[in-house]
């Protein structure tokens, strides 16, 4: 286990968050629909990657309270984005699914995000996209505990 507390390991965590950080505002700036928030499309993206769920399911997923969740999915739904349905064992709740509109536009914002990332990674000479393409799974590693 490495020693986080300080010396190289350390300043490895530090850099690490920062580059993270410098990096996920560029991609927050490669937007196809400026009428959504970053959280509207964390939404979207949960949704994508997870499936139909219940506003609460969303809460706990996205970090965020249940009332804000109920906002969130009512202005997407407001916007056509997504749809809710009778929960199919609990009649008190609502199961919340993306719209074919929301598909298609998240695969356009990937589009325009994966394209942004390349021309970045034509920077890179063959050891560092090596490296990175190495990097990759446990970057997903990390974004999921």
């Amino acid at each position: 286990m490495p020693d986080l507390s300080h010396g190289d390991d350390a300043a490895a965590v530090n850099a690490l968050r920062s580059a993270v950080m410098r990096l996920s505002r560029r991609l927050k700036h490669q937007r196809v629909d400026e009428s959504l928030s970053p959280t509207e499309m964390s939404v979207l993206g949960t949704l994508a990657r997870c499936g139909s769920a219940t506003p609460g399911e969303l809460a706990r997923k996205e970090h965020v309270q249940p009332p804000s969740m109920t906002r969130i999915v009512a202005l997407l739904e407001a916007k056509g984005l997504v749809r809710l349905e009778p929960h199919p064992d609990d009649r008190r709740q609502k199961v919340v699914t993306q719209t074919e509109r929301a598909e298609a536009m998240l695969e356009e914002s990937r589009r325009k995000r994966n394209a942004f990332l390349a021309t970045l990674v034509e920077e890179l000479d063959d050891d560092e996209w090596a490296t990175l393409r190495a990097a990759a799974p446990v970057l997903e590693k990390l974004a999921h505990i």
